[in-house]
């Protein structure tokens, strides 16, 4: 019965999906993906932090290395400043009705200028009653410590802020605390403290379990309006003066002020969702910027994520189900391909799209959800319907190229009479004197069984492994092609690279064949490329998958042909051309023009080399080449002494060397420098 209900698909589909969907959600509590969410949370803040517009009542000023050079030089002060210097600016700044002035700062130390200088500091403030102080919570041995400014700063202070970060466990910090206890004593959040009397209600702010909110940082603090302690210096002088100056006073009514240091080596950095070098002071105006434009990120209900990992759970398992119909390969991968495209793009996008509104929808976690529906889906159909492939693989495989059994399986109409024409490249092969062994084995068949299964196996494992299809098998005679029944636009270059591993491959074996019949095994290749018909041959109860042309015949005919040049390869001009349009791995060697049997018109033939063995055999190359040359004119003398020269080492040349002499004796009528093929 479990049986039966797992081969229903739909059955599948719905048992897969939630069973991921549990998978997920079980993980996403136990908290398995916030490392890898909280990094898609930082990707969304960087690519949607300029989508919701800074508030324009919030300004900075800053002691940068500008402000600190002016200083040195115009009022000779060196670092640190008297704290004259800020009474100075808040006393600026009160003038212009400013609402608030914070410092990210704390003077928990007296001023080096003395006593009176502190006194000024605190006089200003006093006066301005709206300059905020820091202080700074910590823990040490377990224990909470703090760090407060000097009595007389404190308390002139009209409130205290802590600026103690809220940090994850990554060291960045995504989210702001709105207050902190000490001592029973409740200290704000700097970026709160400006508006905390101005009927603050922390229960309209989306606060997280942990009584933090989630900041919406601006790619830069720059975003917000800066000001250099220079320029307020400045202007503090010529306001009063009565000069005219850069800035006046009202240049910042009814504005929020944050103060902080900024020069090198001066001010804190901090990591943050946009920065890994982010000022300090930009956390604190970004809450305070956040609360004002009620723009915090907010977590989507519990209820609406739950549905989002079902959803893409469905979608996993939903897309496989559906690719069951549709049998032909081609169109079920692209489907697939497509498929996965475009729901793993929704899966991707949609928690990127409800970020620029400010809601936080999981990322990571549905998306796994959606990968584990899609390859549970995957696994259970292969392992409950993929039996009958699996049989048809294993029943075929010995016989028929991989490529080939796969286009059967996906589509099985091309399991009919007839053929299509198209170039492809033909490889045929025989072993030398293999009727000898034969002869020499007869009375132990199964020696002879042995030695042909190593040797064909050897062979056919290369020529499957470069995509070739064997056509069929004769004897020790292997003959394969490429490119059919799928295209492959290289065939030429897979045969011929079949070719040569082949050789190579036999080079290996030689000696271990020889110990199986007592003599060395060598194998004629022949090569071409042309147009042939391929497809299913025979009749409608029993037909192969096959080939037939004339580019097919003069294959076999360019394998016999070795034997007359005492070569083991041989290809044809247009096989040879088709590689090089491919691949410049091989060299040849032009053996002649040929008049094989059968063929009307001469071809050119090759032998094929690895570079390496080329270049060990250049200079016998190239004197058989230029001999070839004289040959093909009909200057038989000349090119017999130059073939003279490399026949004891290059069995070609020993050939050719032997048909000078002939030419020489018998001068042939009506010479075309054509060489004419015995038959086969």
């Amino acid at each position: 019965m479990k049986k039966e209900i797992l081969k229903n698909k739909w059955y599948r589909f719905w048992l897969i999906s939630f069973f991921s969907f549990l998978i997920v959600i079980i993980s996403f509590f136990c908290n398995v993906f916030d490392f890898t969410e909280s990094k898609t949370y930082d990707n969304r803040m960087l690519l949607t932090a300029d989508t919701v517009p800074s508030s324009s009542d919030i300004y900075f000023i800053i002691i940068d290395q500008e402000s600190l050079d002016w200083a040195k030089q115009e009022k000779g002060w060196s670092w640190p400043w008297p704290r004259e210097s800020y009474a100075q600016m808040v006393e600026f700044l009160s003038a212009g009705k400013v609402k608030s002035i914070a410092f990210d700062m704390i003077y928990s130390e007296p001023s080096i200028y003395g006593e009176k200088d502190d006194l000024i500091f605190a006089r200003a403030m006093e006066n301005a009653q709206n300059v905020f102080q820091t202080i700074f919570v910590y823990t040490e041995n377990g224990k909470e410590k703090v760090v407060l400014p000097i009595d007389s700063i404190k308390n002139s202070a009209a409130a205290l802020g802590n600026i103690t970060s809220c940090k994850d466990d990554d060291d960045i910090i995504r989210r702001a605390r709105i207050s902190y206890k000490f001592n029973g004593t409740e200290y704000p959040a700097l970026g709160f403290l400006p508006v905390w009397n101005e009927s603050f209600d922390k229960s309209k702010l989306p606060l997280q379990k942990d009584e933090t909110v989630l900041l919406r940082y601006k790619k830069s603090i720059n975003d917000y309006q800066p000001y250099s302690m220079k320029q307020i210096l400045q202007s503090y002088d010529n306001w009063k003066q009565d000069k005219d100056s850069l800035l006046v006073p009202e240049d910042f009514e009814d504005g929020y002020v944050f103060f902080a240091l900024y020069a090198p080596g001066l001010f804190d950095i901090c990591s943050t969702s946009v920065s890994q070098v982010y000022p300090g002071v930009g956390v604190h105006i970004t809450s305070l910027d956040n609360y004002l434009n009620d723009c915090f990120v907010k977590k989507v209900p519990t209820f609406i994520s739950l549905l989002w990992f079902l959803i893409l759970a469905l979608a996993g398992s939903f897309i496989v189900t559906i690719a069951q119909k549709i049998k032909k390969q081609s169109q079920h991968l692209t489907f697939v391909i497509l498929s996965l495209f475009i729901f793993a793009s929704f899966g991707f996008f949609v928690p990127y799209l409800v970020f620029i509104p400010g809601f936080w929808l999981p990322c990571v976690a549905p998306l796994v959800g959606f990968f584990i529906s899609f390859i549970f889906t995957l696994a259970f159909n292969y392992s409950i319907e993929g039996k009958q492939r699996r049989f048809i693989k294993s029943a075929f495989s010995q016989y028929l190229s991989p490529t080939v059994i796969e286009t059967l399986i996906s589509e099985p109409n091309q399991l009919k009479l007839g053929g299509e024409r198209r170039e492809i490249s033909i490889y045929f092969s025989d072993v030398q004197g293999f009727t000898t062994i034969s002869e020499k084995l007869a009375e132990t068949p199964e020696k002879l069984s042995e030695v042909l299964n190593k040797y064909l196996s050897s062979m056919t494992e290369i020529i499957l492994e470069t995509g070739g299809t064997i056509d069929k098998y004769e004897g020790d005679a292997i003959i394969a092609f490429w490119n059919a029944p799928l295209s492959q636009e290289n065939h030429a270059e897979r045969a011929l690279t079949a070719a040569i591993r082949c050789q190579q491959k036999l080079q290996e074996i030689r000696d271990e064949l020889e110990q199986m019949c007592g003599k060395k095994i060598y194998q004629r290749i022949g090569l071409n490329t042309g147009f042939a018909v391929v497809g299913n041959m025979g009749s409608q109860s029993r037909f192969d998958y096959t080939m037939l042309g004339d580019s097919v015949n003069l294959a076999s005919r360019l394998e016999g042909l070795n034997k007359q040049f005492g070569t083991y390869t041989m290809c044809s001009a247009a096989t040879m051309e088709q590689y090089k349009k491919f691949s410049n791995n091989l060299k040849f060697r032009k053996l002649a023009n040929v008049a094989v049997v059968g063929k009307s018109e001469p071809v050119i033939v090759y032998e094929p080399f690895e570079i390496n063995e080329y270049n060990q055999k250049k200079e016998i190359i190239e004197n058989f080449e230029q001999g070839l040359e004289f040959f093909t004119k009909g200057d038989f003398k000349t090119s017999h002494s130059i073939f003279e020269k490399t026949a004891t080492t290059d069995i070609p040349s020993q050939i050719y060397l032997e048909k000078c002499n002939f030419y020489i004796q018998n001068p042939p009528e009506n010479w075309q420098g054509v060489w004419t093929a015995e038959t086969k």
